[in-house]
């Protein structure tokens, strides 16, 4: 295989929603576009796991309207019969075991998993999965470097004449050699997460037809420890046992940001929501945990995407504006918006 391509008008590092929605948009305007994706999937943290026979979203748990932006995608998505409405409760469960009722609101889920939004804006795009990019060089001729590890499937160079940058900010610092974007990524936070994902007993499933308050999803506020608990399985049409999905708060996540085995991380959360919610809680027939370094940016840009001028490199996502899919939305097509206004600009 070649060790360089050069036949694209754009590329975009990461298959988040940023990136999937200024693919679509550049490839919408003519250009000709490629994702390069460093994992096997696509969506980040809009993500499902098919385990035990069973599919878990253990980031996004639901789709709700946040803007204009998010009511178009719902809007396409339940047109195609991908999402539909979840009449689960959602309780806040505040200190002194007080319970209360969330803000009524529409919440979307999706009964194959919410990793399907993700793989409908990934429809017809190029994605080159597995793919990590290494380097990213502006060469005289105005156009751009990528360099990745050789592999048999893709070159491992290639040229484009415009970039886009759609992962979360740190990894992006690493990338970039200008010291007008570093100076700016670097501003931005980031919250870490540890999600457990537990399967139960099916006779467990008895235990929950009478809870009181009868709820399918908690957000615990003002804890050290529990950020959030769903019953996955309730947005699940034929499922054959308990599953949920526990997310931790940034304090508890960073005291394993750096450690190579989770398990210990997962029995406290599980143990904390025992105490909380179910006392079963603590002893799943299965369990997986999972880190999300960059879960939540705390502090974001302020903006909607971040420019290089003059040439057309951007950078975007969740972090730009705020860590709602929503402000992903939004980030991803105002950066298409100034790919396109700088290939114009340049032809």
């Amino acid at each position: 295989m070649s060790d360089r391509i050069s036949n694209f008008d754009a590329v975009i590092v990461g298959a988040g929603l940023a990136g999937l929605v200024c693919a679509r948009q550049l490839q919408q305007a003519g250009l000709k576009v490629v994702i390069l994706e460093k994992s096997r999937g696509v969506g980040g943290r809009v993500a499902t796991r098919r385990l035990y026979d069973t599919c878990v979203d253990r980031g996004l748990p639901f789709l709700e309207i946040q803007g204009e932006q998010t009511q178009q995608l719902v809007q396409q998505l339940c047109n195609r019969n991908i999402l539909q409405l979840w009449t689960g409760n959602v309780y806040e469960l505040h200190s002194q075991n007080s319970w209360k009722l969330s803000e009524p609101t529409n919440r979307y889920i999706v009964p194959e998993g919410i990793n399907a939004i993700a793989k409908f804006l990934a429809a017809d795009l190029e994605i080159w999965r597995e793919y990590l990019v290494k380097k990213i060089t502006a060469s005289e001729d105005g156009s751009f470097l990528l360099e990745s590890n050789p592999s048999d499937n893709y070159p491992n160079q290639l040229t484009a004449k415009a970039v886009v940058v759609a992962i979360p900010a740190p990894q992006a610092l690493a990338l970039l050699e200008s010291s007008q974007l570093r100076d700016r990524l670097a501003t931005v936070q980031y919250d870490p997460c540890i999600t457990v994902t537990a399967g139960y007993a099916s006779e467990r499933q008895a235990n929950l037809r009478n809870l009181n308050p009868a709820w399918q999803a908690v957000k615990f506020i003002d804890r050290p420890d529990l950020a959030l608990a769903i019953l996955d399985s309730s947005k699940r049409d034929r499922s054959q046992q308990p599953v949920f999905v526990i997310h931790s708060t940034a304090q508890f996540a960073q005291n394993f940001l750096d450690v190579d085995d989770l398990r210990a991380a997962g029995e406290l959360l599980c143990d904390r929501a025992a105490q909380l919610l179910l006392p079963w809680l603590n002893t799943p027939q299965w369990c997986q945990v999972h880190r999300w370094r960059y879960a939540f940016p705390s502090r974001s840009l302020g903006s909607p995407c971040l420019t290089a001028t003059p040439l057309p490199f951007v950078c975007c996502g969740d972090w730009c504006e705020g860590n709602l899919v929503e402000g992903a939305l939004t980030s991803g097509l105002a950066a298409a918006d100034e790919i396109v206004r700088c290939s114009l600009f340049n032809s």
